[in-house]
């Protein structure tokens, strides 16, 4: 069997009119000969209006209640997917996570795919059937339901793509590719053809909501190619796939912003061994997200230690930093808000020179003070004022990618 794994997204199963135009499109595949598993997130906004119902309820619900709840937003589209391809007289049945043991760990909410049966879904390709499947959720070894956490639906494709041995894997959301910035931010931006597994890795990490990181991680892992295309049209996408198979690699595929985050500052702590260690050890304690750091030496045996936390933490991070203050013998903590984490992304930094210096250049001819940076092998972020988001993308696209170099 030909076969292809099809993901579309709540705004592409929106509306019934959408629902049949999907529809419309999968019958297309199916006449070209392929076996098509189609994956569907909900239809939508149904998953933050079954939110938002549950919060009519109680404002601390338990996880499980809530992967119960919000499961069944998939349910409604696959049957509605379903009867749209019967009615175009193509044969389609819809199966839950549950019905095709989406085996996953038990953590609810945010739970990993253990394994996934292949049976039922390869009876049914068998009978000439599409195959329709609740992205986002599983089952864990107590059968309890469980939802994979964001982006959960595109981890669904992949995975159905791995065990079901193809590499064809499309996406479809309400962009028709992977660009090389926000358009909205960047005029002239640019559609990849084609981009590596890390690019895409570094990109969303950084900010990009294209692709969830785990779909990506999953498809690295399996082999599986991702292409990235639009609902709304027929144009080519972006296929992800590994860097060797790629036929042009640019230094810089991608520049991110990402305005989620602030930053804090300890400030006159002692410079030895272990304050970073116990610092550091304590916000992890308390599952805080660190991206970047810096600390810095100053006279007297002092220091001070920079990072930044997501916005959503910054209260919780700011109130151990202040009780750890004392014992590591800070001076004060302070908190800024508004900053921006602006990020150039590409596997071409790995053969090339001078690209943090071109970077940091174009920015200091903008005005944009770099208050920290952290680097990767393909990937270079800075930390600016959060005024200077939209400029400091523009000027480095330009410089990188409007230039061509």
């Amino acid at each position: 069997m030909k076969i292809i794994v099809q993901k579309y997204g709540g705004t592409s199963v929106g509306t019934p009119e959408r629902i049949m135009a999907v529809a419309e499109r999968i019958k297309t595949y199916a006449g070209k000969g392929y076996s098509v598993v189609v994956v569907l997130s909900a239809m939508g906004k149904t998953t933050d209006q079954l939110i938002e119902l549950s919060k009519q309820i109680t404002k601390t619900p338990s996880k499980r209640e809530m992967d119960m709840l919000i499961s069944t937003g998939e349910q409604v589209s696959i049957a509605m997917l379903a009867m749209a391809l019967h009615e175009k007289g193509i044969g389609a049945i819809s199966y839950t996570g549950t019905q095709i043991r989406v085996k996953t760990d038990g953590n609810f909410s945010e739970a990993k795919i253990e394994s996934i049966a292949t049976e039922k879904i390869e009876k049914s390709l068998k009978e000439k059937k599409v195959v329709i499947v609740a992205g986002f959720q599983g089952i864990d070894e107590e059968e309890n339901i469980t939802t994979l956490g964001r982006g959960g639906s595109d981890t669904t494709a992949v995975a159905l793509a791995a065990v079901l041995n193809t590499r064809n894997c499309e996406i479809y959301t309400d962009v028709d590719g992977v660009y090389t910035a926000d358009p909205r931010i960047v005029p002239n931006t640019k559609k990849h053809k084609e981009i590596s597994y890390d690019e895409m890795l570094e990109l969303s990490r950084l900010g990009a909501g294209v692709l969830h990181s785990r779909s990506v991680e999953f498809a690295k892992k399996y082999g599986v190619k991702i292409t990235v295309r639009s609902s709304f049209n027929y144009e080519e996408g972006t296929v992800v796939m590994p860097k060797e198979e790629m036929v042009e690699k640019y230094i810089v595929s991608g520049i991110t912003a990402k305005t989620d985050e602030a930053k804090i500052t300890l400030r006159n702590l002692q410079d030895k061994p272990g304050i970073a260690a116990k610092l550091f050890e304590k916000l992890g304690e308390k599952k805080i997200y660190i991206n970047l750091i810096v600390q810095s030496t100053g006279h007297d045996g002092m220091a001070s230690i920079s990072f930044s936390v997501l916005k959503k933490d910054l209260a919780k991070a700011l109130e151990l930093s202040e009780k750890l203050k004392e014992e590591l013998g800070g001076s004060s903590v302070e908190a800024k808000e508004d900053i921006a984490i602006v990020s150039a992304v590409g596997v071409g930094m790995l053969s090339s020179y001078g690209v943090a210096g071109r970077i940091f250049r174009v920015l200091a001819d903008n005005g944009i003070n770099i208050e920290m940076i952290t680097t990767s092998e393909i990937g270079i972020s800075c930390c600016i004022d959060g005024k200077f988001a939209e400029l400091a993308t523009r000027v480095i696209h330009k410089e990188f990618i409007e230039a061509g170099a």
